[in-house]
């Protein structure tokens, strides 16, 4: 018995770990806030495919990646960099501009995206109470929207572009290191380039001072632990119980925006946190529902 129970045990440490250090994300980016943006993203890509390559020389990876990463598997990889891309840099800028709070939201409601795009591109069957979940947030939207309070459009565009990154990086043929190096080799070029403009323009943000460049390097760690994290998570975790675990993600994230960055609350933001948390609720329940009813069936 005690050996059985020890891959749940590791699955749940490194879940709750992955989803921890996306929560605790905004607090290192905050500190490169006097770093432009792309050149936070170009170093982003940068140190993270340098500890990647590191990690796929130690463990032999390498011919496996590159016989999965072609055809239409690379098609598809070259869409998911973009939507990682776009991710990462809208991230990136609304921490830097006092929008963790919209950047929170958009990931309260990634999961029903999700749940969506399942529906209308891979023909998912919707349940019922995802149904309803999906309503109830989009009830909470519909709120925010009209009352023109905070930053909507960057909720959403976090919301859909990292919704559909998954949706691409589900039916592409390749594990999560071979699928995040390969993405992050497509955006490398950019990256290189963007950093060669600044530094020819008196830009570059790296080499003005030592704890800036550690804190820069730093982000190769920041990008891929939690992924590779996740990663084994997922291969140890009931579906219902990472489900869960995501919430922790953008929960620190609202903390943090309210109780560190001192961003504003109003009304409407409780209104529609409020619908969204019901969402969310609504759609933990249904995945808990059915993993249960999923195990009565089988015995």
């Amino acid at each position: 018995m005690r050996n059985s129970s020890q891959p749940g045990a590791a699955g749940l440490a490194f879940g709750v770990g992955s989803y921890t250090l996306w929560g605790v994300l905004p607090l290192y980016i905050h500190l490169l806030k006097d770093v432009p943006a792309l050149q936070v993203l170009a170093h982003r890509v940068l140190w993270s495919l340098g500890l990647l390559l590191l990690l796929i020389l130690v463990l032999r990876r390498g011919p496996t990646i590159l016989a999965a990463a072609r055809g239409r598997t690379l098609l598809l990889l070259v869409g998911s960099a973009l939507m990682i891309g776009i991710n990462w840099i809208v991230y990136i800028w609304a921490v830097q501009n006092g929008h963790v709070l919209e950047a929170s939201l958009g990931y309260f409601i990634n999961p029903l995206v999700n749940v969506a795009l399942g529906f209308a591109f891979l023909g998912e069957r919707l349940r019922r109470f995802q149904a309803a979940a999906i309503a109830v947030a989009a009830a909470g939207v519909l709120v925010l929207a009209i009352s023109g309070g905070g930053a909507l459009w960057l909720s959403l565009l976090l919301a859909l572009s990292f919704g559909f990154y998954g949706l691409l990086r589900k039916v592409a043929a390749i594990d999560a290191l071979g699928g995040l190096t390969v993405e992050t080799l497509l955006l490398a070029p950019f990256s290189i380039a963007l950093l060669l403009h600044a530094s020819q323009a008196g830009t570059n943000a790296f080499g003005q001072s030592t704890n800036l460049d550690w804190l820069l390097a730093l982000a190769g760690v920041v990008t891929a632990l939690p992924l590779l994290l996740f990663a084994a998570a997922a291969r140890r975790l009931p579906l219902a119980t990472l489900g869960l675990l995501q919430y922790i993600a953008p929960s620190l994230q609202f903390a943090e925006a309210v109780l560190i960055f001192g961003e504003p609350v109003r009304s409407v933001h409780i209104v529609t946190f409020t619908l969204i948390w019901a969402g969310c609720a609504l759609y933990a329940f249904d995945s808990i529902r059915a993993v249960r009813a999923s195990e009565v069936a089988r015995t």
